[in-house]
């Protein structure tokens, strides 16, 4: 490989979330929270960033930029950004948005509190899928309204989710039900939904009179020989779905908060442009510009290194965790992994594995609902450091 996975990068002393912030986060604690283990003891296999190096393209973009020395406000006036997520999507799913619809914002997560205000009104409610990303829920809830939960079901219990669409389309029913908020590839079960799934979804919606914003984060993240089809690209001529995606899992920079969103509808664009704070971070842009323009190669490798820890993961669990329920997801670097043969469902998960074997993970009770006795595990890390997080994983099970 031209790019080095197994490197260890070091992280401590940057004021990292995944370092510094896990007491808070996962356990809702300060510093005067104590564990057997040290900090840097930890495997840390929890919050979805990466633990490699971010691609040196897009640093040389950053560093394009510092060389001009001046950081004043910053807005986007010209096409160049537009013309490199547009190539992108071109060249990754054959999708191009209007450059009219395409707004940015510093981050997803806080887009979607944004929208969620500009699209409901108390009284309203938002349908999302569980379990789900918790951001979702606490992006109803900021704002005060109500959130209704469609449970996706893994008929075979092997890992694999579908949409139960009768249950989804009863919810979509509901007069107060006017927002739908879609995750795909969907966190944290890693399934890409198909285009017929895709489809039956937004009629359902369409038909209800809900708006769809579908977070689209991961998109890029899909496992080798995969393809991926954004909802909104079925629909060209719908505004009533929002799409919203960012370089930021796919590259390594969440921090650096910047993130594409595209409005088709032209009353939510209105909201935006008078509410929105339009400024953006002359650094993120010139990074998120730099990595559709020059990442590709450097993903494609990364693709190739994270289908290798899938690999690694799935046999490594047959192994040594043969009731536990994992499949390889079809996108995003998150093993999602059932293990109520080993615990119970009222065991506080990721206290027990911090305390208990010295690793940080999430446990189901983070993805708002149907997801009692799982665990999410970032895998995008150093091979020897994932076998290492997966051996006490399993130790410590096998002692239950």
């Amino acid at each position: 490989m031209k790019y080095n996975f197994d490197e260890h990068i070091d992280r401590w002393n940057t004021n990292a979330l995944n370092t510094d912030g896990f007491r808070q986060y996962i356990f809702n604690g300060d510093s005067s929270m104590k564990f057997p283990y040290a900090d840097e003891e930890f495997i840390r296999m929890w919050v979805a960033d990466m633990e490699f190096a971010t691609p040196e393209c897009i640093l040389d973009g950053i560093r394009e930029r510092l060389s001009r020395r001046i950081f004043g406000y910053t807005r986007l006036y010209d096409s160049t950004y537009y013309n490199a997520f547009s190539g992108w999507t071109k060249k990754c799913y054959g999708w191009v948005p209007k450059q009219e619809d395409l707004f940015t914002s510093h981050g997803i997560i806080p887009a979607l509190y944004e929208l969620t205000g500009y699209i409901c009104s108390p009284g309203n409610k938002v349908l999302m899928l569980t379990p789900s990303y918790a951001y979702f829920r606490n992006a109803a809830q900021y704002n005060g309204i109500d959130y209704v939960c469609s449970d996706l079901v893994d008929r075979e219990h092997n890992g694999y989710y579908e949409i139960d669409f009768a249950d989804f389309e009863r919810k979509a029913q509901d007069p107060a039900v006017n927002l739908c908020i879609f995750c795909n590839p969907h966190n944290p079960s890693g399934r890409i939904w198909t285009e017929e799934e895709l489809s039956r979804a937004a009629e359902i919606c369409f038909t209800n009179h809900v708006m769809i914003i579908t977070d689209e984060i991961h998109c890029d993240l899909v496992r080798t020989g995969l393809s991926y089809t954004p909802m909104a690209k079925l629909y060209p001529d719908s505004d009533q779905i929002i799409t919203c995606m960012a370089p930021s899992k796919t590259f390594n920079m969440a921090g650096l908060q910047f993130s594409s969103v595209i409005i088709p509808n032209e009353k939510v664009r209105e909201f935006w442009r008078a509410r929105h704070n339009m400024d953006v971070n002359p650094l993120s842009l010139a990074a998120a510009t730099a990595a559709y323009k020059k990442g590709y190669d450097w993903l494609q490798e990364l693709k190739l290194y994270l289908d290798q820890n899938f690999i690694f993961t799935e046999q490594y669990l047959k192994k040594f965790l043969p009731k536990a329920v994992f499949r390889i997801p079809e996108a995003t670097y998150l093993g999602w992994v059932d293990i109520g043969a080993y615990i119970s469902k009222d065991e506080n998960i990721p206290l027990l594995f911090a305390t208990q074997a010295g690793v940080l993970l999430e446990g189901g009770n983070m993805f708002v609902q149907n997801s009692d006795t799982y665990i999410r595990l970032n895998l995008a890390c150093p091979r020897d450091v994932l076998e290492e997080g997966l051996k006490r994983i399993c130790d410590l099970l096998a002692r239950k």
